[in-house]
């Protein structure tokens, strides 16, 4: 645009200076090309400023929404949430476990509070906070253990955290999708200069010989060309083969990616989703998998106690037992049962152990009451957990908001839950009525957790004492029994201290009671008291979700930190396990050998009891076989695997800010539906700007041609599309069609296929076909319209001068003709963009281009304007665009010839890809299969080391074997068969859960060969429901649907040999479908 200027300011001042000296008032129009383009100069830029304006004022928005979070504070006495923004010195701020600190302060109270502040020091170490160690809260730390509060003293930019952002303002980067068209735009911007000199040239070269073989150069008579009309004519060829880089140049490639990624996060904001990293909006388009929690993201998050057992016999259910809880139990009369000796001991009554009960649940936990200013209404905040057990002290007619505050009653020491003890525990003072004290540690957490602290059961009411065995088998049919029914179990525990004995234990107090150590050493000869089953129902819409997920080729796998039986009766009914799949536990998970992960990875639909670092090894292995992997956590322990998933989900209402920091998509309500929408959106960004680099490329070429061939053709080197022309329809490529077409909105349609491969081109093999097929079509329309239009509407003054492109010095009459007909050409070529617009809604072989259309009014509203704008210019702009009002009938021809644009894309679609096949075109599109695929053809040529496809040595006849492992431990399990619904090492479930066992570590190597290898790789693609393709001379075509696929018998597969089963294609997918398509045979054994 900048050498656009210059060129047009010297043709400017040259045609000021040629009006100046003639004398001929009608002829003093020289100066209108140079002062059209430089008023077309200005409008294109002020639209581009315009709508990078309100693009930035968009992302703004984003931003300040995306860095604000609440922290808890008090104020007025009361324990509120507070903006980020709204934090004033003089603020008390509350810390636990999570917490990223939003300003600087002072520690005022806290127990074992511990401040990872290797981001603003470097020291990996935890720094210990207290009044005589450290007292100092640096805002940007992270609180990695205990509780506390401080007073505020700095925020904003006064703070240690805002001097440091203050510092690192940087532009934003750009997006993988905006580099890769970066790149395609510099290589058609050199193509599209290479041409423009090669115009350039080859006009002033034919001009200066046309001159010179008639009139010559000179002033000696008015025929000669004179210095200034050399000049002029200089600067009209330079001006045209500027105009040609500027219409070859792409550079509204760039804006459609903004406007999309604009238009797609600021939608995607009321669906839920706050987008943190733009990238992320694309990469989720083609996820292939997603590893979600369950607790807020599969379920509701709103907890509820509805069943549980007091002691070990007196079970309640429902609301109404809830509330008569203490009356049931009042004089109830309990035993204590040691495992140990199995002897009875005095207990508590019914009354006291629920009142211990209920003393526990009131101040082991960190959940409190607040008020919503909104509605004047009280509500719980904090873990869902623990509110729902507050819930229920309050239903069973405890207020604990009274045990808090009750003055006899001490918070010695708190620990507070963390994913590696799968506890919470605090230890309390408590002051008898007789003036002593004791000291009473409560626990809760995992049932198998905290039972196993545990060696006794308060047996309520009183019963003849079991064994520990059958007292063992009672707790774990009383656990499974809640599993089944999809409950959440809590194992409430407790233990009294007499002070000689604590003291014995710890006798520096406190400060030894923050060491780690302290807790396991507390922690023994524990009491259960209670276990309580906690419905979470699932959310609306999640079975749909997920079924949508499959139909879009997206694998779901539930990771949760829930017992086994519990996750899988969530994963039945949210429809993630599903037949054949596996479900297994994160401490067998954590310990298989790489090669046996990668195997039964595929299957593996539920990983219940896993840690964050379980999550971390199953993004990490994912990974590495190929997957685009999309993850959700809410935990300070997720934050490595959110940070190394391709796409991290955090939760916007339970996630700590460490998690939200690591991830790329903020949940806003913690709902899977809204991962689901976050696909859609990705791929409708990646599809607007295929659609628009269909639109734009098609264009590009056809004015290049159109006016390379028109310039090269007319006696005057002058192209049948003039600099302004070409300049609006600059416009109404780079700006225009970039808006019509960002905006887009996605439809369902898009879940209906499977992602993309990472390594497929930007523009497929049917974009190209319908690009150059559309360009053929301009260029032909335009080039008939030139050479054959003045005999079409009977221009015979034009035809006998030598037609549009013969006449050297025309008269008035051919000059108007002329003028008409390149106006025709001018308005054809304009509404021919128009139809192509409409054409390029669609990037696939589908023939329904208006499919959606009225689902999006920008559209309309963008393709009205352009074709009222053109109107205008041709009936109104004559001088500045030099145009000619044209008759009904030009208008006429004009509209027939552009609507050619949408029959014609008709016919493109319906030519098969395959032909182009024949002439050694790659016309199959390549998906996640490929990718995937690619990874899992394995082999081993040395030790462990998984290398290319590699003959077993010593035998001539098994050329095609795989070798998984070569290690001892693998050799072991060669001769192991198993069926397709277990594996080795696993517990069968009637075909429909296995359960890794302790010794699934074992090594798994063994020998594969080709056919079975293919066996395996169906079934992948079965289990994951993944769409199956077959390859029909190259070309990817839609088969059926795995849920289809008819059970039958394997005699066809038998008879395929390894050598056959690798010759089906030279495609390395081929021999997968080749096989799928024969059978699927459950009992198929694999030796």
């Amino acid at each position: 645009m900048i050498l656009l200027s210059v060129v047009a300011f010297v043709s400017l001042g040259i045609g000021i200076y040629e009006d100046v000296t003639t004398t001929d008032p009608t002829e003093k129009v020289h100066w209108i090309e140079g002062f059209s383009v430089l008023v077309a100069v200005i409008i294109i830029v002020l639209v581009s400023s315009i709508n990078d304006l309100q693009k930035d004022r968009q992302f703004r928005k984003l931003n300040a929404k995306k860095e604000d979070r609440k922290v808890k504070g008090i104020r007025n006495g009361q324990t509120q949430l507070i903006s980020i923004y709204d934090i004033l010195v003089g603020d008390i701020l509350l810390l636990e476990p999570g917490d990223v600190i939003g300003a600087d302060g002072i520690f005022v109270s806290g127990m074992g509070l511990k401040c990872d502040e290797s981001s603003a020091t470097g020291e990996a170490d935890a720094v210990k906070k207290g009044a005589s160690s450290d007292p100092f809260i640096l805002s940007g730390s992270k609180v990695s253990e205990g509780i506390g509060k401080y007073v505020v003293t700095g925020v904003g930019e006064h703070s240690f955290f805002g001097k440091i952002m203050m510092a690192m303002r940087t532009e934003s980067e750009d997006t993988p999708l905006q580099i890769k068209l970066d790149g395609i735009a510099e290589r058609i911007a050199k193509l599209g200069a290479a041409v423009a000199i090669l115009v350039f040239v080859t006009l002033f070269v034919k001009y200066i010989i046309i001159v010179l073989k008639t009139n010559g150069f000179g002033n000696d008579y008015e025929a000669q060309e004179s210095g200034a009309e050399v000049a002029a004519k200089l600067i009209k060829i330079l001006l045209t083969s500027i105009a040609i880089v500027a219409v070859a140049v792409p550079e509204g490639l760039p804006l459609a990616v903004t406007l999309s990624l604009a238009y797609a996060t600021t939608r995607m904001l009321k669906d839920n989703n706050l987008v943190r990293v733009l990238s992320a909006c694309e990469t989720m388009g083609n996820a292939t998998t997603i590893c979600s929690d369950k607790t807020g993201t599969l379920t509701q998050n709103r907890m509820t106690v509805v069943a549980g057992v007091i002691g070990k016999n007196s079970v309640f259910e429902g609301d109404e037992e809830m509330t008569h809880l203490p009356e049931k139990l009042r004089g109830v009369l309990a035993a204590s049962e040691s495992s140990a000796s199995g002897r009875q001991q005095p207990g508590p009554s019914g009354p006291d152990l629920l009142r211990v009960l209920m003393e526990g649940v009131a101040h082991n936990s960190t959940a409190f009451e607040s008020r919503d200013e909104a509605t004047g209404t009280f509500e719980l905040v904090g873990s869902k957990t623990e509110a729902a057990l507050l819930e229920w002290s309050r239903k069973a007619g405890f207020d604990f908001m009274k045990m808090r505050g009750d003055a006899r009653v001490t918070v010695i020491q708190t620990w507070p839950f963390s994913s590696e003890r799968k506890s919470m525990a605090t230890l309390i003072k408590v002051e008898r009525e007789d003036g002593t004290s004791v000291y009473r540690l409560h626990v809760k957490g995992a049932p198998e957790i905290v039972m196993k602290y545990c060696d006794r059961v308060v047996l309520l009411p009183f019963s003849a004492s079991p064994t520990a065995t059958k007292l063992q088998q009672d707790y774990s049919e009383i656990i499974e029994a809640f599993a089944v029914q999809s409950l959440r179990t809590i194992c409430l525990a407790y233990k009294e201290f007499e002070v000689a004995e604590l003291e014995a234990l710890a006798p520096s107090a406190s400060d030894i009671l923050a060491h780690p150590v302290t807790f396991f050493e507390l922690v023994k000869n524990l009491i259960v008291g209670s276990i309580v089953g906690i419905e979470d129902p699932l959310r609306p819409g999640v079975t749909e979700a997920v079924k949508a997920c499959k139909e879009a080729g997206v694998f779901v796998r539930m990771v949760t930190g829930d017992n086994v039986m519990t996750a899988k009766s969530i994963a039945t009914k949210c429809g993630i396990y599903q037949r054949g799949g596996l479900v297994m536990e994160g401490e067998h998970f954590r310990k298989l050998t790489p090669e046996r992960m990668h195997e039964i990875l595929p299957r593996l639909q539920v990983l219940a009891r896993s840690s964050p670092l379980d999550k971390q090894i199953l993004v990490s292995n994912l990974k590495q076989m190929g997957e685009t992997v999309a993850v959700t956590g809410d935990g300070t322990n997720d934050g490595p695997a959110l940070k190394m998933a391709d796409i991290g989900f955090s939760m916007g209402i339970a996630g700590t800010e460490v998690a939200k920091e690591a991830s790329s998509i903020i949940l806003m309500d913690d709902s899977f539906s809204s991962v689901v929408k976050a696909i859609l959106w990705g791929r409708s960004v990646n599809d607007s700007v295929k659609k628009f680099l269909q639109f734009q490329l098609s264009v590009n070429i056809s004015a290049v041609l159109i006016t390379l061939i028109s310039a090269l053709a007319d006696s005057q080197e002058s192209s049948a599309l003039t600099v302004v022309q070409l300049l609006w329809v600059n416009l109404i490529m780079d700006t225009l069609a970039a808006l019509a077409l960002a905006t887009e909105l996605p439809t369902n349609e898009l879940l209906q296929r499977p992602p993309e491969s990472k390594k497929a081109p930007l523009i497929s093999f049917t974009m190209w076909k319908m690009i150059l097929g559309q360009a053929f079509l301009q260029v032909t329309v335009n080039l008939i319209l030139l050479f054959a239009g003045p005999a079409l509407f009977g221009f015979q003054e034009l035809i006998d001068a030598g037609g549009i492109n013969g006449a050297r010095n025309p008269s008035n009459v051919v000059q108007q003709q002329i003028l008409t007909m390149k106006t025709v050409i001018f308005n054809t070529f304009v509404l021919l963009q128009l139809f192509s617009l409409v054409n390029s809604r669609r990037i696939d072989s589908h023939v329904n281009v208006f499919l959606g259309i009225l689902r999006n009014p920008p559209f309309f509203i963008i393709l009205t304007a352009i074709t009222i704008a053109q109107v205008i210019i041709i009936e109104y702009g004559g001088i500045a665009f030099q145009t000619v009002r044209l008759t009904g009938l030009q208008w006429l021809v004009c509209i027939i010839a552009s609507c050619l644009t949408l029959p014609w894309g008709v016919i493109i679609r319906l030519i098969p890809n395959d032909i182009f096949k024949l002439f050694g075109f790659k016309v199959y599109e390549e998906t996640a299969y490929h990718d995937m695929i690619a990874v899992d053809t394995l082999s081993v040529t040395s030790g462990d080391r998984v290398g290319h496809i590699a003959p077993r040595h010593g035998s001539a006849t098994q050329t095609n074997d795989f070798l998984i492992s070569r290690s001892p431990a693998g050799q072991a399990g060669r001769t192991r068969a198993s069926l397709p619904g277990t594996l080795d090492g696993m517990r069968p479930g009637g075909g429909e859960v296995g359960a890794l066992g302790p010794g699934v570590a074992e090594g798994m190597g063994r020998r594969r060969s080709a056919q079975e290898h293919v066996m395996q790789m169906k079934e992948k693609l079965e289990h994951m429901n993944l769409k199956v393709y077959s390859f029909v001379r190259g070309g990817l075509r839609r088969r059926e649907t795995s849920e289809n696929m008819g059970v039958g018998a394997v005699a066809g597969v038998g008879s395929i040999s390894g050598s056959q089963a690798m010759s089906h294609s030279h495609h390395p997918s081929s021999q997968v479908v080749s096989a799928a398509a024969v059978s699927k045979n459950p009992h198929h054994v694999r030796k």
